[in-house]
Order: structure tokens, then sequence, then C-alpha cells
């Protein structure tokens, strides 16, 4: 099991179908994608029926069965009218030893809510065995409307290696509504025949820009999690352009198999997050933590550990995962995890759900630029790590924060002596804070609270221990404004 996604209905003619969640994810087999509900008010999902191929005519060879998108139409498009749900796939076709040798990516419309599905085209076809190196195969759409109507499928390719790309990332419009397509379009390509982005995910800003992220297999630094960024959703720049990394100040970084998400919290620009199946330099090898940025993707990024604490015994444990900002504030999560059992085993995986309450103003010690500090792990910390800080003046983490509304701040710095007696010190923009209230808190941690005034924009913040060494868990700065002011249109 593995690559959830997930809607919420919210343009339905029926009201009472509002509020409904459906999921889907691939399953092994030959049974085509599984589709789960949540009706609203629910915790429970129950499974609905699976979606399966109604292009190939009960050709038993063929079967909707990876990659699915499902999302819902806020506007018409084409015939199609607001309220339409929309389910992408990838439908294979296999030969007589059951070896996948053709894909084929579907559009499916339902009209009653995801009751019924409808074939409505084909968008791009493929075709070799994903394992041979010469293979013309298309996966992963992920599909958008704009606001003009028109419906985009963006894809990755790999039809395109005589040229010298190993796999691209591309798109293709509809102005019909999915009946029809237009040429393809091509979104991120870097030559020299080895790197293979791959997996985009695309989401709208509240500025009206859409960004998009994807995986760099056998990259620099391979499965490095990048975004590209675009006005329309159609031009993202140069494609031989890698597009904007995601990473900490301390280096960091998500690793494939992303999916990236804007929610309307803390201020009007809201946060920007990024789940990966796994990190690299120094990040949690089994991508258990989100990274999220609250400056439209600007600057470094940070942690905070995701609602699932998933398990990657294996490749498809994490592979692409879902989430939703639920009404009463908590952050759904949805993904494919091994298991103790079994972990090595692809077939053995689960889907794992749960649903918490978010920090988006918590700065990660780990993540900080660090200077004569080193990163230990610790199930205490905040997100099981923490940094040990040499002391004053050597010794400090340099936080770079956006800030997103002016006015009175409490600073928390959550932090633990190493036997002798110290007390952590903040600078703000070179500035000493004086003072702080401290309390002690659980593990022996302690928790200093520091008063300041800070304007809307970005600031570094400097932590340090006053005459010995210390460890820093995580610095938290209180929020205005829970809830972005305004938010995308799509």
């Amino acid at each position: 099991m593995g690559y959830p996604a997930l809607v919420r209905l919210a343009h339905q003619t029926d009201p009472s179908a509002n509020g409904r969640v459906l999921l889907v994810f691939e399953r092994d087999g030959m049974d085509g994608i599984p589709l789960y509900v949540r009706s609203p008010g629910s915790q429970d999902w129950h499974f609905s029926e699976n979606v399966t191929d109604q292009a190939h005519h009960g050709d038993a060879s063929w079967q909707l069965r990876w990659q699915p998108n499902i999302t819902e139409l806020s506007r018409a498009s084409g015939s199609l009218p607001a309220g339409t749900v929309l389910l992408a796939a990838n439908a294979t076709g296999n030969d007589a030893k059951g070896r996948v040798v053709a894909e084929d990516l579907q559009l499916y419309t339902s009209s009653d809510g995801g009751h019924s599905w409808h074939y409505r085209s084909s968008i791009i076809k493929g075709g070799g065995k994903p394992s041979e190196k010469d293979n013309h195969g298309v996966w992963e759409p992920n599909m958008r409307v704009l606001d003009d109507g028109r419906m985009v499928a963006y894809y990755s390719s790999e039809q395109h290696k005589a040229e010298g790309f190993n796999q691209l990332l591309a798109h293709k419009v509809s102005r019909d509504g999915g009946l029809t397509w237009g040429a393809e379009h091509v979104d991120v390509a870097i030559p020299g025949g080895v790197e293979r982005p791959g997996m985009a995910v695309v989401d709208r800003l509240p500025d009206g820009r859409y960004v998009m992220s994807y995986e760099d297999i056998d990259g620099p630094q391979n499965g490095h999690v990048y975004l590209k960024f675009s006005r329309d959703g159609l031009d993202w720049g140069d494609a031989a352009m890698r597009g904007t990394p995601v990473q900490t100040e301390a280096g960091a970084w998500p690793a494939a198999s992303p999916i990236v998400k804007w929610l309307p919290v803390g201020g009007h620009d809201g946060v920007i997050v990024v789940l990966a199946e796994r990190a690299g330099g120094g990040g949690d090898p089994g991508g258990r933590s989100m990274y999220w940025n609250n400056d439209l993707g600007r600057g470094p990024w940070w942690e905070a550990p995701a609602p699932v604490q998933k398990q990657t015994g294996n490749i498809h444990a994490g592979w692409t995962q879902a989430l939703l900002l639920q009404k009463n504030g908590t952050l759904l999560h949805i993904t494919s995890s091994s298991t103790d059992k079994a972990p090595a085993d692809l077939r053995g995986n689960v889907i794992l759900y749960a649903a918490a309450t978010e920090r988006f103003d918590r700065y990660e010690a780990e993540d900080a630029a660090r200077h004569w500090a080193v990163q230990i792990g610790d199930s205490t910390a905040s997100n099981q790590q923490k940094a040990r800080v040499a002391a004053w003046p050597q010794g400090r983490l340099d936080f770079s924060v956006h800030v997103a509304t002016s006015g009175s701040k409490s600073l928390r710095v959550r932090w633990q002596d190493l036997g002798f007696t110290t007390k952590p010190l903040v600078r703000i923009d070179g500035h000493a804070i004086a003072g702080g209230d401290d309390r002690n808190d659980r593990d022996g941690w302690h928790v200093t609270t520091f008063h300041t005034t800070l304007q809307s924009g970005d600031h570094t913040i400097t932590l340090g221990g006053e005459g010995h060494a210390l460890d820093i868990d995580y610095l938290q700065i209180d929020r205005s404004g829970a809830v972005a002011e305004s938010g995308p249109n799509a």
C-alpha cells in the first residue's frame, strides 16, 4: 500500500454531502483503486468501492492501479460543473507473465460526490517495463484547475531519454474539462541523462502563485526535494533550473516522494508544509518530520513532528502522503507505513492516519545555524533531537525567523544544563534581551520566557549559554493571528 490522496468536499449541490472526505491509495493487486469515505462529523472511515478501469473494455490485463490523485472542482471546467470530483490515476497493462509493459494516465469524474465514476479521457500513454532503462513510462498525475476553468495535468515522463533527459516533469492543458488534451509542456528537465525529477505536486499560495514540489532522484543529493513557483500554473521558468531547495539552516533536507501543502495558519501568508519519505543532511532518515516555512518559501525551513510517526522499513512506506487542515484546527495526516512484524515486506505495509494540533511557531534548535554546537538525539526533546551548545561567545545558535505580525512577543527557550550552573542568553538582531522568567519542565528541562517587541519581517535570534555549555531543545515565538486572513481561490 502507498500513495494516499484525499479531498474534503465543499462544492456539492447537495449540502449534506459537503464535509465528506474521500481517500484513495494504491493497493497491491489488480482490483482497482480503493476508495474510502469519512462522513461529516465522523472520525471513522468505511470502504466504498474499488474504482476500476473503464477504458479497456474488460481486458483483464489492464487495471487502474497506481498513483491516484483526487480533487474537487471549485469552479466549472468545460462541461463539468463545480463540485465534480476528479480522479486521475495510472492504469497499467500487463504481459502474459503479469509484468507491467504499458501505462495510461486516465481521468475519471464523479457528479454525485464519489458514489459513481465515469471515464473521461486518457491524458498520456507510455510503455515499457519500469525496470528497463530504455522504458518510456509515464507516471504520477497531479490535477489542478486554473481560474479560467482550464484543467492542467502534471506528470512525470520517461519519453525524452534520447534527448538527454532520464526523466522529466511536464504538463498538458485541457480547455474542455478534460475531454481532450493539448501539447506537452516541459516544466523541469535536468540535462545529462542521469537525474530523475519526479512526483510533482502543485498547490496554490495566498498571493495567487502556484508552488510545485518534486524529488530530484540521482541528483547531487539523491532525492532532495525542490520547489518551483509559477504565477499562472503553466510557466515554471527555465526547465533546467532545479528551483528552491527545501532545507534547514543546519543542512537537513527532506528527500523522495514529497508533497507540498499550503495551510491557512499563522498569519496572512500562512505556512507551506513539505512531507517526504526520508531525509538527509542530519534530518530523520525515517521521514517522520514535516518541514515548514511561513515566508512563502523564502529563507530556511523548520521541522515539526508529523502526526503519524510512520516506519520506513521499505521504499514504499511513506511513498507520497496526504494532509488536511480540519475545521477544529487539527492537521490530519495519512501515510503508508511498514510494520514491526515485516518491515521489509512491501505487501505488508498499512495505511495509518492521525490528527494533531501542530505548532508552526516552534523553531527546533537542531535546525538553526550552529556555531560550536552539535546535534544530539534525545527522546525527551520536542522533535527527538536537541543541540548541545558550547559556552558563550564561541557557542551559539542563530535562528533566522520570519515574523508575520508586529507586536509584543513571548520567546520561550527550552533548555538543560550539563551539571554546571548556567542560563540561556538571547540576542535579537545583535541586541541583548534581558531577564527571563524560568520554570522547571518535565525530564529535567527548563523553560525560560523572554518578553520583547518584534516588528513583522525577518530577524536573527541568537541563543547561547552564560558561562557554561547547555542543551537547547527549541525556541518558541508566540504568534499573533492563528488563522490566515485570506487564502487561495483554488
